[in-house]
Protein backbone atom coordinates (compact mmCIF):
# COMPACT_ATOMS: atom_id res chain seq x y z
CA UNK A 1 0.00 0.00 0.00
CA UNK A 2 1.51 3.41 -1.36
CA UNK A 3 1.10 6.75 1.11
CA UNK A 4 -0.19 9.43 -1.42
CA UNK A 5 1.55 12.94 -0.65
CA UNK A 6 -1.28 15.37 -0.05
CA UNK A 7 -1.89 17.21 -2.81
CA UNK A 8 -0.30 21.13 -2.80
CA UNK A 9 -2.57 23.83 -3.06
CA UNK A 10 -1.57 27.20 -4.92
CA UNK A 11 -1.17 30.01 -2.14
CA UNK A 12 -2.77 33.12 -3.09
CA UNK A 13 -1.14 35.97 -2.81
CA UNK A 14 -1.92 38.14 0.44
CA UNK A 15 -1.16 41.73 -0.76
CA UNK A 16 -4.59 42.21 -2.90
CA UNK A 17 -6.30 42.22 0.69
CA UNK A 18 -3.80 44.79 2.54
CA UNK A 19 -4.39 46.56 -0.76
CA UNK A 20 -7.92 47.02 -0.51
CA UNK A 21 -7.54 48.07 3.14
CA UNK A 22 -5.04 50.86 2.04
CA UNK A 23 -7.26 52.11 -0.46
CA UNK A 24 -10.47 52.05 1.42
CA UNK A 25 -8.03 53.89 4.41
CA UNK A 26 -7.44 56.43 1.60
CA UNK A 27 -11.07 57.06 1.18
CA UNK A 28 -11.52 57.25 4.53
CA UNK A 29 -8.37 60.29 4.49
CA UNK A 30 -9.68 62.68 1.95
CA UNK A 31 -13.22 62.12 3.95
CA UNK A 32 -11.40 63.11 7.23
CA UNK A 33 -9.48 65.90 5.36
CA UNK A 34 -13.14 67.09 4.35
CA UNK A 35 -14.11 67.45 8.16
CA UNK A 36 -11.29 69.49 9.20
CA UNK A 37 -12.39 72.49 6.71
CA UNK A 38 -14.45 74.96 8.63
CA UNK A 39 -17.27 74.80 6.18
CA UNK A 40 -18.00 71.35 7.59
CA UNK A 41 -17.78 72.83 11.67
CA UNK A 42 -20.19 75.43 10.22
CA UNK A 43 -22.83 73.43 8.90
CA UNK A 44 -22.42 70.29 11.18
CA UNK A 45 -25.63 71.23 13.58
CA UNK A 46 -28.01 72.83 10.26
CA UNK A 47 -27.41 69.52 8.48
CA UNK A 48 -28.37 66.96 11.60
CA UNK A 49 -31.45 69.64 12.06
CA UNK A 50 -32.31 69.17 8.23
CA UNK A 51 -32.48 65.58 8.41
CA UNK A 52 -35.17 65.45 10.90
CA UNK A 53 -37.61 67.59 8.25
CA UNK A 54 -39.68 65.05 6.42
CA UNK A 55 -39.25 61.78 8.65
CA UNK A 56 -42.07 59.46 9.56
CA UNK A 57 -43.61 60.84 13.10
CA UNK A 58 -42.30 57.47 14.93
CA UNK A 59 -38.52 58.48 14.30
CA UNK A 60 -38.34 62.04 15.11
CA UNK A 61 -37.88 61.81 19.07
CA UNK A 62 -35.18 59.53 17.71
CA UNK A 63 -33.46 62.56 15.59
CA UNK A 64 -34.58 65.37 18.36
CA UNK A 65 -32.76 63.17 20.86
CA UNK A 66 -29.25 63.13 19.14
CA UNK A 67 -30.10 67.45 18.52
CA UNK A 68 -30.77 68.07 21.52
CA UNK A 69 -27.40 66.24 22.92
CA UNK A 70 -25.19 68.05 20.33
CA UNK A 71 -27.28 71.35 20.02
CA UNK A 72 -25.07 72.84 23.02
CA UNK A 73 -21.79 71.95 22.20
CA UNK A 74 -21.49 72.08 18.21
CA UNK A 75 -17.90 72.74 18.09
CA UNK A 76 -16.98 69.43 20.73
CA UNK A 77 -19.01 67.16 18.20
CA UNK A 78 -18.27 68.53 14.82
CA UNK A 79 -14.40 68.14 16.49
CA UNK A 80 -14.78 64.62 17.59
CA UNK A 81 -16.53 63.73 14.06
CA UNK A 82 -13.16 64.57 12.54
CA UNK A 83 -11.05 63.23 14.75
CA UNK A 84 -12.62 59.61 14.60
CA UNK A 85 -12.64 59.82 10.83
CA UNK A 86 -8.97 60.61 10.85
CA UNK A 87 -8.26 57.87 13.36
CA UNK A 88 -9.85 55.41 11.45
CA UNK A 89 -7.95 56.51 8.12
CA UNK A 90 -4.78 55.85 9.99
CA UNK A 91 -5.48 52.54 11.50
CA UNK A 92 -6.73 51.38 7.91
CA UNK A 93 -3.63 52.63 6.03
CA UNK A 94 -1.17 51.31 8.12
CA UNK A 95 -2.99 48.24 9.96
CA UNK A 96 -3.24 49.03 13.10
CA UNK A 97 -5.52 47.18 15.61
CA UNK A 98 -7.16 45.71 12.55
CA UNK A 99 -9.92 43.89 14.51
CA UNK A 100 -10.94 46.25 16.85
CA UNK A 101 -10.72 49.00 14.17
CA UNK A 102 -12.89 47.19 11.91
CA UNK A 103 -15.87 46.66 14.87
CA UNK A 104 -15.62 50.28 15.86
CA UNK A 105 -15.76 51.57 12.16
CA UNK A 106 -18.78 49.43 12.07
CA UNK A 107 -20.55 50.75 15.04
CA UNK A 108 -19.58 54.45 14.08
CA UNK A 109 -20.79 53.89 10.30
CA UNK A 110 -23.97 52.55 11.39
CA UNK A 111 -24.51 55.30 13.81
CA UNK A 112 -23.53 58.49 10.68
CA UNK A 113 -26.17 56.04 9.01
CA UNK A 114 -28.70 56.54 11.73
CA UNK A 115 -28.24 60.13 12.64
CA UNK A 116 -26.71 62.54 10.32
CA UNK A 117 -27.48 60.70 7.15
CA UNK A 118 -31.48 59.71 8.40
CA UNK A 119 -31.26 56.19 7.21
CA UNK A 120 -30.72 57.32 3.90
CA UNK A 121 -34.27 58.77 4.26
CA UNK A 122 -37.00 60.06 4.22
CA UNK A 123 -37.89 57.44 1.70
CA UNK A 124 -40.36 59.69 -0.15
CA UNK A 125 -40.85 60.07 -3.84
CA UNK A 126 -37.49 60.82 -5.59
CA UNK A 127 -35.37 59.02 -3.03
CA UNK A 128 -32.22 57.97 -5.10
CA UNK A 129 -30.15 56.05 -2.87
CA UNK A 130 -29.98 54.62 1.14
CA UNK A 131 -26.82 56.57 2.19
CA UNK A 132 -23.33 55.86 2.23
CA UNK A 133 -22.17 55.12 5.72
CA UNK A 134 -24.43 51.70 5.95
CA UNK A 135 -22.42 51.12 2.95
CA UNK A 136 -19.49 51.46 3.92
CA UNK A 137 -19.90 49.07 7.57
CA UNK A 138 -21.07 46.51 4.88
CA UNK A 139 -17.31 47.35 3.55
CA UNK A 140 -15.52 47.25 7.55
CA UNK A 141 -17.67 43.91 7.64
CA UNK A 142 -16.30 42.24 4.67
CA UNK A 143 -12.67 43.56 5.80
CA UNK A 144 -13.51 41.54 9.21
CA UNK A 145 -14.56 38.62 7.20
CA UNK A 146 -11.46 38.31 5.09
CA UNK A 147 -9.51 39.25 8.42
CA UNK A 148 -10.75 36.13 9.56
CA UNK A 149 -10.02 33.91 6.47
CA UNK A 150 -7.19 34.67 5.90
CA UNK A 151 -5.43 36.03 9.21
CA UNK A 152 -2.17 37.98 9.78
CA UNK A 153 -1.49 40.10 7.47
CA UNK A 154 2.25 41.00 6.82
CA UNK A 155 1.71 44.59 5.46
CA UNK A 156 0.65 45.91 8.68
CA UNK A 157 1.84 47.42 12.17
CA UNK A 158 0.06 44.30 13.74
CA UNK A 159 2.40 41.86 11.82
CA UNK A 160 5.41 43.40 13.95
CA UNK A 161 3.75 43.88 17.02
CA UNK A 162 2.05 40.55 17.23
CA UNK A 163 6.07 39.08 16.79
CA UNK A 164 6.89 41.49 19.70
CA UNK A 165 3.61 41.51 21.98
CA UNK A 166 1.61 38.02 21.60
CA UNK A 167 -0.91 39.08 23.55
CA UNK A 168 -1.73 41.89 20.55
CA UNK A 169 -3.13 39.34 18.16
CA UNK A 170 -6.27 39.94 20.36
CA UNK A 171 -6.86 43.77 18.67
CA UNK A 172 -6.08 42.72 15.22
CA UNK A 173 -7.18 39.27 14.73
CA UNK A 174 -10.59 37.69 14.63
CA UNK A 175 -8.57 34.23 15.39
CA UNK A 176 -5.13 33.37 17.39
CA UNK A 177 -2.72 32.95 14.45
CA UNK A 178 -0.68 29.65 13.74
CA UNK A 179 2.33 31.04 14.87
CA UNK A 180 0.96 32.22 17.87
CA UNK A 181 -0.54 29.07 18.73
CA UNK A 182 3.38 27.18 18.48
CA UNK A 183 4.73 29.65 19.90
CA UNK A 184 1.94 29.23 23.39
CA UNK A 185 3.77 27.25 26.48
CA UNK A 186 2.95 23.91 26.97
CA UNK A 187 2.73 22.12 30.26
CA UNK A 188 5.03 19.80 30.97
CA UNK A 189 4.38 16.59 32.24
CA UNK A 190 6.13 15.21 34.96
CA UNK A 191 8.48 12.30 34.63
CA UNK A 192 6.88 8.73 36.10
CA UNK A 193 8.92 7.67 38.73
CA UNK A 194 8.94 3.81 39.16
CA UNK A 195 8.80 2.47 42.93
CA UNK A 196 12.31 1.39 44.18
CA UNK A 197 12.63 -2.36 45.35
CA UNK A 198 13.80 -3.17 48.46
CA UNK A 199 15.84 -6.32 49.02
Amino acid sequence: MTEQSPTLQPRCPTWPKDALRIAFGVIWAIDAGLKWLPGFRSSYMSTIMGIRDGQPGWLKPWFTFWINLQHPRVMFFAYLVAVVETLIAVALIVGLARKLTYISAIVFSLLIWATAEGFGGPYTSGASDIGTAVIYAVVFAGLLAINYYSGTSRYSVDYYLEQRYPWWWHLAEMRRPESAVAMAPVTAIPPVTKPRLTA
